[in-house]
């Protein structure tokens, strides 16, 4: 897959990147040999490889599941122009 120089302008007008003329060659070269780095990886072999979540074994802290405020209801509507009873008072929009 290779990026042209119209790629890279749409790609920087989608980005909202304001981008000079002269940059557009050298980031659709740098483009293009990111790409090409990832079509290297994905010949890599990892079929024999565990997924890892640190380069450290280590076991995870599991929290239990279970549903509560988090016991921090006054701070949450400190802000709030109007609240009552833990919730946001909000004006009606619907007659």
């Amino acid at each position: 897959m290779a990026v042209d120089q119209a790629t890279v302008r749409r790609i920087a007008h989608l980005a909202r990147i304001k981008l000079a003329e002269a940059e557009v060659p050298h980031l659709a070269d740098e483009l293009n040999a990111i790409l090409a780095f990832v079509e290297e990886l994905s010949a890599v072999d990892v079929s024999g490889v565990e997924p890892m979540t640190s380069v450290m074994p280590m076991q995870l802290y599991e929290r239990p599941d279970v549903v509560d405020d988090g016991n921090i209801a006054d701070k949450i509507v400190a802000n709030a122009p109007a609240s009552e009873d833990h919730f946001f008072v909000v004006p009606k929009v619907v007659e």
